[in-house]
C-alpha cells in the first residue's frame, strides 16, 4: 500500500499584485522526513510555508494534512502541525516557563506541567525555565519557540529559518536538536534554510524552488551522488607530480592543476584507487576531497538558464 503523505501541497499557486510569489508547486512529505526547502531569498519559501499552515490561502491550488484537504473549513487538522515561522513571538519580560504555559492554554488542548517538563527537556531548557526570556540568547529564544510548537505533540514540525541569526556554537545545538527530534522522538520536520551546508548535514530529502517554481525534488543522497565529482587533490611539493599523473591511466581524468592542487573529474568509488596509485608513485597526498556539495548543486540549479526560465 503506498504511503500516505502527512502533508501534500498540489499545484500552489499565490501572487501579490502582479507578482508571482509561486507558480504551481507540488511536493509530499512522508512521515519520518527531514525535507529540507531550498531557495533564494524571495524563491517562495516563506509563501508556500504560510500557505500549508492557513496563514494565507492559495490562489490556485490544495494542501492536504494526513489525506485530508485542508481550508477554513478544517483548520482542525492543525493539531498535527507545529510550527515557527521566521524568529518566534515571545514575550521577552515573562519567563521561559510562563510563555510555554500561556501558548500550551492558547493551543486549546488540556495540556498538562508534566508535558511542558518534557518539551522544555528535549530543546535543553531544562534549569532556565524561570528565567525571563529577555536574557535569552537567540539559541535559546529559537529552542523555546519549538518547545512552543512541540506542546500538543505534532506529528509535523515546520520550521522556518531555524539557524538564522544564530552564532556557530548556536548552528550547531540547533542541528543536533533537529536531528535528534528526528531520530528519538519520531518527529517529521520541513526546514528551510539559506544554509545549504546544514540542510545537506541534516535533510533526507529535499525540493528546490527558484522564482516561485520547483527546480527539483527528491532524495538528498541521490540527488547529492551523481555519477562523476571533480575530486581536489592536494600534493606535497614534487616537481614529477605533473609528469607522473599526465604519464599515468589516470592523465585523461585530470582537468586541471594549479601549483601543488591536481583537479579530477572521476566517480566517487575511484577516489580510493587514485589514492593508493599517488601513494604507490611516492607522491605525498596532503588532502583529497569532492568539490561537489549541495552547494555547488543549488548553485547549478538555480543560476542555469532553464532554473531562469522557470521551467519545473
Amino acid at each position: 500500500m503506498e504511503q500516505q503523505p502527512i502533508i501534500e501541497a498540489r499545484n500552489l499557486s499565490k501572487s501579490f499584485g502582479n507578482f508571482k510569489a509561486v507558480q504551481d508547486v507540488s511536493f509530499s512529505i512522508f512521515e519520518g522526513d527531514v525535507y529540507g526547502f531550498l531557495g533564494q531569498n524571495g524563491a517562495g519559501k516563506s509563501t508556500t510555508m504560510r500557505m500549508l499552515l492557513g496563514l494565507i490561502f492559495p490562489d490556485n491550488g490544495t494542501v492536504y494534512i494526513k489525506g485530508k484537504l485542508f481550508n477554513n473549513s478544517s483548520r482542525h487538522l492543525l493539531k498535527h502541525v507545529g510550527a515557527v515561522i521566521e524568529r518566534p513571538d515571545l514575550y521577552k519580560y515573562l519567563s521561559g516557563w510562563d510563555n510555554l504555559k500561556m501558548f500550551a492554554k492558547l493551543s486549546g488542548g488540556n495540556i498538562k506541567d508534566e508535558r511542558l517538563h518534557d518539551v522544555l527537556d528535549v530543546v535543553g531548557l531544562k534549569g532556565r525555565e524561570q528565567d525571563k526570556v529577555k536574557g535569552y540568547s537567540q539559541g535559546m529564544k529559537q529552542r523555546l519557540g519549538i518547545a512552543i510548537a512541540m506542546v500538543h505533540n505534532p506529528d509535523l514540525l515546520i520550521l522556518d529559518e531555524p539557524t538564522n541569526g544564530l552564532d556557530p556554537q548556536g548552528i550547531y545545538e540547533m542541528r543536533m536538536l533537529i536531528k535528534k527530534l528526528s531520530s528519538e522522538y519520531g518527529k517529521t520536520i520541513l526546514i528551510s534554510s539559506h544554509l545549504l551546508h546544514e540542510i545537506e548535514q541534516m535533510a533526507t530529502r529535499m525540493i528546490i524552488i527558484h522564482k516561485g517554481r520547483k527546480v527539483v525534488e527528491g532524495d538528498v543522497k541521490t540527488l547529492m551522488a551523481p555519477a562523476e565529482n571533480l575530486m581536489q587533490v592536494r600534493l606535497q611539493s614534487n616537481d614529477k607530480s605533473l609528469y607522473l599523473i599526465q604519464n599515468s591511466v589516470w592523465s585523461s581524468l585530470l582537468k586541471s592543476h594549479d601549483a601543488d592542487t591536481y583537479t579530477f573529474k572521476m566517480p566517487l568509488a575511484d577516489m580510493p584507487l587514485l589514492n593508493e596509485w599517488l601513494v604507490a608513485a611516492g607522491l605525498g597526498v596532503l588532502e583529497i576531497k569532492s568539490t561537489h556539495s549541495l552547494e555547488s548543486y543549488f548553485l547549478s540549479l538555480t543560476n542555469n538558464e532553464h532554473a531562469k526560465a522557470g521551467a519545473v
